[in-house]
């Protein structure tokens, strides 16, 4: 069936990360910090405990060699286990900083390592929990630690006025960064997920596309075996006797080879480019396959053609047909007593406008119209009926995939409501190819202030 052949729709995976990735960052990370316990110590002549910094740095090697052995390289963490690994890393920097001055080591900045990794690969509570965890570690070495390493029996006593500023600074690095890197990782992952969607929608029509040739090969294949059984049905029917049920049975097998061959005619036709009458559609029509199923919802339409004769006419598109009945459908949810559609072409362009008597977009909605994963907070008060904004981002996609270029705005006051136009270059929408056109964003300039 054709729908074994079309792939199931992504469920919200989590996200994993590779145990190599954070195996890789902490042999770094520990190449780092010996090369600076080791400098500071017999470079710069400093004292400080240096078995124990060591200690703790072997510490974390004996972490990571244990990973490598117990699991392969691709392995990929649950969010959990990620965040155990990267709270370690936390622990183990307290503690070198506890040995070597506290937040009075400039070394504290990194403490932003591990949450920003987290920010970008895994959920919110557990970047929120890491960051905590940081946070609080950070005031404890305001307090608590060893002095911080110096040459000679004097060291310097920094005033608390700069602790504080070392802390605040800390934290305030720590808010800003992850959630700077959660967002932008987030956007990436949304647009990423929108895609796949999409793709995902078009996955199905491109199958039904292919048994076009598919149609046409088994229609080449066939014709060979057929032709011999029309022949053998000829030669019977001179050698049977012009009377009888051989006769009649021999008649009617010629006439259903014929049929056959007829099907077979249509079926190496389908991939031509005229295509019949079907294949064309003139706007007025494509306008009443995205209504028409909408009508039986009682929400009545008025729908205004505007434009010399003859209408625009275009190849039958199933992208554009689905994102034209979207759009429909959304505005028949918000509308209170009707929508409108108005259409109208000229020489060189065709605009369709789609608008309802509903609540119309908000501001912030209207700001990020079209966009995939609305947050819920706007999707709830949005036209996204409570989604996410993805059915309209894949609308949006099919329709300029085909060329057209859309606007999102609500109706001018007193009046209430939202308007989608879409444009379209004629030619373009006349077009007797199939391929993507791109979108003209200069399109709509002319009828901005209709």
């Amino acid at each position: 069936m054709i729908t074994d052949l079309v792939p199931s729709a992504p469920r919200g995976t989590p996200r994993h990360l590779r145990l190599d990735t954070l195996v890789r960052l902490r042999w770094l990370a520990i190449a780092g910090q010996s090369i600076a316990v080791a400098g500071v110590h017999f470079g710069l002549g400093f004292s400080l405990p240096f078995g124990w910094c060591f200690l703790a740095i072997a510490v974390s090697a004996w972490l990571n060699i244990a990973l490598r052995i117990r699991f392969p390289l691709s392995h990929r963490l649950g969010e959990g286990a990620a965040t155990a690994l990267l709270g370690f890393d936390i622990l183990q920097l307290a503690a070198l900083l506890y040995l070597t001055g506290g937040l009075q080591n400039p070394f504290a900045i990194l403490f932003l390592a591990p949450v920003m990794i987290s920010a970008t690969a895994l959920p919110p509570r557990h970047t929120l929990a890491l960051g905590l965890l940081a946070a609080g570690l950070a005031t404890l070495l305001v307090f608590l630690h060893w002095p911080l390493p110096w040459a000679g029996t004097e060291r310097p006593v920094l005033p608390p006025q700069y602790q504080l500023g070392n802390w605040i600074a800390l934290l305030l690095g720590l808010g800003f960064t992850g959630i700077y890197a959660w967002r932008v990782a987030k956007e990436a992952r949304d647009l990423s997920e929108a895609l796949a969607a999409t793709e995902l929608v078009l996955a199905r029509e491109q199958h039904l596309s292919q048994l076009d040739g598919l149609a046409a090969a088994a229609a080449h294949e066939l014709g060979t075996p057929l032709a011999t059984i029309a022949l053998v049905a000829r030669e019977l029917s001179r050698l049977a006797p012009a009377e009888g049920e051989m006769a009649e049975d021999i008649t009617l097998l010629r006439e259903q080879v014929q049929r056959c061959r007829g099907i077979l005619g249509k079926l190496t036709s389908l991939q031509d480019d005229d295509a019949g009458p079907l294949d064309q559609l003139s706007l007025s029509l494509l306008i009443e396959e995205a209504a028409g199923p909408q009508r039986p919802f009682g929400v009545p339409f008025e729908i205004t053609l505007i434009g010399d004769k003859p209408e625009p006419v275009c190849r039958r598109n199933p992208g554009m047909n689905y994102g034209l009945g979207n759009i429909v459908d959304n505005a028949v949810d918000f509308a209170r007593s009707k929508v409108t559609i108005t259409a109208l072409w000229t020489e060189s362009t065709v605009i369709l406008t789609i608008a309802d008597d509903g609540p119309g977009f908000t501001p912030e909605v209207l700001m990020r119209a079209g966009d995939p994963y609305l947050s819920r907070s706007h999707a709830k008060e949005s036209r996204a009926g409570g989604g996410l904004g993805l059915g309209l981002f894949i609308a949006k996609t099919l329709l300029e995939r085909s060329g057209a270029t859309l606007e999102f705005s609500n109706l001018p006051l007193p009046a209430t409501g939202a308007s989608i136009r879409i444009a379209w270059l004629r030619a373009v929408f006349e077009r007797d190819d199939r391929t993507a056109a791109p979108s003209n964003p200069e399109l709509l300039a002319p009828y901005a202030t209709e």
